[in-house]
């Protein structure tokens, strides 16, 4: 059992756990992530691990309440358990040699990018990082990636907090500025990361992005997770989550990932917690 050492809501729908698990703690790497069961009964759900500390021995674990079983994990308080905390699996993000990054974050993805984010920074990078969320009330991680950032940009779809707009035109604007990354790093929904990708390829900037397809095993077993990358099959789990950007197949991708949102919207309906939430 894994116990839940930390809890705290980052806004109403986005909360951040710290799980005791010091065997993934010591091995555990930015880009990395586990795979959780939250009781006996419970589904298997992959997420990113969001940080680490090793003394400790926790692994931190951000995540949005979307479903039934996000929502029953949201149910859990410190003190309490996990039944089951398999990890780290994937292969890490790639820092080494990169002396000038930009980050870019969209949502709940930036999760995902923070600890990228830290790995550049502590390594000596220059890391310019732009986050994007859809209103002032859903930002998350702002000091965090102001502490590891040598230039950040926020920006929000109504203009609520920030710069109005979408994350791809500050980076537009310092691409067309004379900025020269090494690489761009994008997380967050598959459409964002698209056009990260178009808006780079003017400027022949490599551009990796981590992919979160349908997970079920996380050991290439199942081939839910598949992608279409270059042409080629690839599993998200073992051969990613990060992928060259310009080699993804994001229509491919997209389409598979609405393959199930009305059968998820059903559950969510159906789910007891939410209908605790209505009343």
């Amino acid at each position: 059992m894994y116990k839940i050492v930390n809890k705290c809501m980052l806004n109403s729908t986005v909360a951040m756990m710290d799980i005791y698990a010091p065997l993934i703690a010591r091995k555990a790497q930015a880009g990395q992530f586990i795979i959780l069961r939250v009781d006996e009964n419970g589904e298997r759900i992959p997420l990113t691990i969001a940080g680490y500390d090793r003394n400790k021995g926790t692994v931190k674990i951000i995540f949005q309440i979307v479903g039934g079983t996000t929502a029953r994990l949201n149910e859990k308080n410190e003190g309490d358990c996990l039944r089951d905390f398999a990890g780290p699996l994937g292969c890490a993000t790639r820092t080494e040699g990169l002396k000038k990054v930009c980050i870019v974050g969209g949502g709940v993805g930036c999760a995902i990018a923070l600890p990228i984010a830290q790995k550049l920074h502590e390594n000596g990078a220059e890391v310019h990082s732009v986050i994007g969320f859809r209103n002032k009330d859903l930002v998350i991680l702002e000091e965090e990636f102001k502490a590891c950032s040598d230039k950040i940009s926020v920006v929000t779809d109504d203009g609520s907090y920030g710069r109005q707009g979408v994350v791809t035109a500050p980076l537009k604007e310092a691409l067309e500025n004379g900025e020269r990354y090494d690489e761009i790093i994008a997380i967050g929904p598959l459409i964002m990361m698209k056009f990260v990708t178009e808006t780079a390829s003017p400027y022949n900037v490599p551009v990796t992005v981590s992919m979160n397809p349908i997970m079920i095993d996380g050991t290439g077993m199942c081939g839910g997770c598949r992608l279409t990358v270059g042409g080629k099959t690839k599993f998200a789990c073992v051969d990613g989550p990060d992928f060259n950007g310009y080699e993804v197949d994001f229509d491919e991708a997209m389409a598979r990932s609405n393959m199930y949102r009305e059968f998820e919207q059903k559950e969510r309906e159906n789910c007891n917690l939410f209908k605790k939430e209505v009343k």
